[in-house]
């Protein structure tokens, strides 16, 4: 199967790395086409950054719809634009987030997160509700790590975000971790062998659920919620969505 692995953020290096972490858990027949926005910011790291990203991300979508790819990953933590991807995508759509937890609740009865910055925080609260995985959680920590410093990780990020990870098990009760950024994906062998408790990390889990969905036929549903976009005009810079 073809995946259309999408860094909705415009960061080169940060698109390889979760490429490289996709292809490492991905069956030898699965192509990973990693992707980004020509437009958008360079991390996503507020409401502000992920509205901008989001129809840029759309146009990748559109992008992978048109070279006839098999799924779709939205590879950023904050799952954005998830509903309006699966609207417009005829193959699965999946957010690493959504994915993650998925995967955590298997293998673990409360799971905990450990994510970038501080304001992040109710967004991952939200995302937890919204997949209804709250009352698995044990809590969602943050580290403040800047999402670009996770690009080539110093070993004293490396130690901020063990250690928020230790006080997630130790003191929040988690008995496994999600870890809430794609930029984060490889870190995770390093952390279960350090931690000894499973690490999940949501680009991993969305290739693996892409795979299984393709192997078994399923597809969006294209009716209600996630039927296709009434037709309608557009004007400027979005005049090729009529098209």
């Amino acid at each position: 199967m073809r995946i259309n692995l999408i860094n909705p953020n415009t960061c080169v290096g940060m698109t390889e790395k979760i490429a490289d972490s996709a292809r490492a858990a991905a069956l030898s027949s699965t192509e990973i086409i990693a992707s980004m926005p020509k437009d958008g910011p360079e991390s996503i790291e507020s409401a502000f950054d992920e509205v901008i990203a989001s129809a840029a991300l759309l146009d990748v979508i559109k992008q992978g719809e048109e070279n006839k790819v098999d799924a779709h990953i939205i590879a950023c933590f904050g799952d954005p634009a998830l509903d309006a991807a699966r609207e417009i995508a005829s193959v699965p759509v999946i957010g690493i987030a959504g994915a993650a937890f998925q995967l955590a609740s298997l293998v673990a009865y409360r799971f905990g997160v450990v994510t970038t910055m501080t304001r992040t925080l109710p967004a991952s609260e939200h995302l937890l509700h919204r997949y209804g995985y709250q009352h698995l959680c044990s809590g969602v920590r943050a580290t403040d790590i800047a999402v670009l410093d996770l690009e080539h990780i110093e070993d004293d990020v490396y130690r901020e975000l063990k250690a928020e990870c230790e006080k997630a098990l130790f003191e929040d009760g988690a008995e496994a971790l999600v870890l809430g950024c794609a930029g984060m994906s490889d870190l995770t062998d390093k952390l279960a062998a350090e931690l000894n408790v499973p690490i999940i990390d949501g680009v991993c889990a969305a290739v693996k659920l892409a795979e299984s969905l393709h192997q078994l036929g399923l597809k969006t549903c294209k009716t209600g919620q996630y039927g296709s976009p009434l037709k309608k005009s557009f004007n400027g810079r979005y005049e090729h969505w009529n098209k």
